[in-house]
């Protein structure tokens, strides 16, 4: 038996994920038993890192709605034998991490079970220390030495610990903690005193997607005075009945939207399942999320820190970097796509001396430097919604803030499956950094198709002439056999001229299907 095989499979760059529920389309990848080798593994790791016994470990263990969440925290809660457990429950993923920083907890560690926006029959893991979540590098070594430990075992089904072994488990009311934090964050944005209630007069719907953030409008902002009413979703259901829980989709964007307009409120919030990203909506419909949300982020950023650098993922708008650099007088550095890429990124400008506050994905992962750059959902909402308030007392709208961002009239994506052929024996990786050479050199013939740099992903072709000014960018997917494309117009109809100008192009590329 492969177990190196069997662990490295169920690695999605700094985060576990598998199918822990067989379905007809994909067969199980991830149960109890391997989360118990990898936590046991997490546990190793982090006692290397701190110098500490694993009886002196204090670790959190976490958890989002998925139906499947119990079984593998239980799984979890076996693999840390000897050390000390933390069982946080029903949490959000930003929760997990705080549990590692604020005093009340100061846990070494901390592993939430998710697997994010994805179908209900996928879990995962995502892990935390008190520098942040884990490096790709650190888990693919986890992941070793988890498959070294079942290979001991002889199998990965029915773990055993050591003989022996046990753990001193304890629950924590780590979301209390966590939504005290919260509360005190929009009274220090808002400069309320201890007894104040900043949010009264102020009504903010949320829409939590079933998922595990559905604390948010009834322990942070009623206790702050808001009104609540028409919030929707808040129940936790693994099963995710409503919509998808994706600040991205169009559908669960949908949904606040109308709870928005039906309850007349000033501000709708919405989460993904784990609570680590999100967006708003403005109490006109105007959906605030992609390029929308980056743009109000920054604009709050840039009142406190002028003059800072905004780092975002690849296929964020020409738009967009006009209103942070000419509006706002920010600097914007468009990095890779994967939030992991783009806080990594922030964090590491800030050692080269250079300021950055705020990095952020159009998935709506978005991380400040104030807030150890944790990708968290809530903690951006409180940021607008503290500035909501703010703006209010002044007689201001916060739609103000966005009100010299323009829009690209025409936008798509375009996903290319890498398909096999039996004549080429390349395979998918080796074949797209073919298609982005050979892109760069037919772009570089063409008049009329400016290549953009400094690019850090993929290829990415400006257009600026009488017929079309717009942009494309092809970059490879992460892990699939896909090349995702994003094209942007000024115009309507720009998008079809960008199109039919690379047609040329394509027609050659014969194991790209559209």
């Amino acid at each position: 038996m492969d177990y190196e095989k069997i662990f490295s499979r169920i690695q999605n760059g700094n985060d576990v994920r598998g199918a822990a529920i067989a379905t007809e389309k994909e067969e199980m990848t991830i149960t109890p038993d391997l989360a118990a080798f990898v936590a046991d593994a997490f546990a190793d790791y982090v006692a290397g890192q701190t110098g500490c016994s694993r009886s002196d470990l204090k670790i959190g263990v976490g958890r989002d709605s998925r139906i499947t969440g119990p079984q593998m925290s239980e799984g979890c809660i076996r693999g840390l034998w000897g050390t000390q457990v933390f069982m946080c429950g029903l949490t959000s993923t930003p929760a997990m991490f705080q549990s590692t920083v604020l005093p009340e907890s100061a846990f070494d560690a901390a592993i939430m079970i998710t697997a994010s926006h994805l179908p209900f029959n996928r879990s995962g893991m995502k892990f935390f220390t008190r520098e942040g979540s884990l490096t790709k590098a650190a888990l693919t070594g986890i992941l070793k030495n988890a498959a070294q430990k079942a290979a001991q075992a002889g199998s990965v089904n029915g773990y055993q610990a050591p003989e022996g072994a046990g753990s001193c488990c304890r629950e924590f009311d780590l979301t209390g903690l966590y939504c005290k934090h919260m509360r005190d964050v929009i009274r220090r944005e808002t400069g309320a005193g201890a007894d104040e209630k900043p949010l009264s007069g102020l009504h903010i719907v949320v829409d939590a997607g079933n998922g595990a953030a559905g604390f948010f409008p009834g322990q942070i902002l009623a206790p702050l005075g808001a009104d609540v009413s028409g919030s929707v979703y808040l129940e936790p259901d693994g099963m995710f009945p409503n919509h998808v829980p994706n600040p991205e989709n169009p559908d669960a964007m949908d949904a606040v939207r109308a709870a928005v307009l039906e309850a007349g409120a000033d501000l709708g919030v919405i989460f993904d399942c784990d609570g680590d990203r999100g967006a708003v909506v403005l109490a006109d419909g105007t959906e605030v999320n992609r390029n929308t949300l980056i743009a109000m982020l920054a604009a709050i950023v840039s009142e406190k820190y002028p003059g800072s650098v905004v780092v975002t993922d690849s296929v964020t708008s020409d738009e967009l970097n006009l209103f942070l650099e000419k509006e706002l007088g920010l600097k914007h550095l468009r990095f890779k796509r994967g939030y992991k890429n783009v806080i990594d990124k922030g964090i590491e400008l800030n050692r080269q001396g250079q300021e950055c506050e705020l990095a952020i994905e159009t998935s709506g992962h978005g991380a400040f430097r104030e807030n150890y750059f944790s990708d968290d959902g809530a903690y951006l909402s409180v940021k607008i919604i503290s500035r909501l308030a703010v703006m209010r007392r002044e007689g201001r709208d916060i739609s103000e803030l966005i009100a010299g961002l323009a829009h690209p009239a025409q936008a798509e994506e375009i996903r290319f499956d890498i398909t096999d052929d039996a004549d080429d024996p390349r395979d998918f990786k080796e074949y797209g950094s073919w298609v982005l050479d050979e892109l760069h050199a037919f772009a570089a013939r063409q008049e009329g198709m400016q290549i953009v740099e400094p690019n850090y992903e993929g290829i990415r072709i400006a257009f600026d002439d009488e017929q079309v000014k717009g942009w494309l960018l092809l970059r490879k997917s992460l892990h699939d056999p896909v090349m995702p494309m994003n094209v942007e117009s000024k115009e309507q109809g720009g998008v079809q001229i960008i199109l039919s100008r690379m047609k040329p192009f394509f027609d050659k590329c014969s194991r790209l299907q559209a």
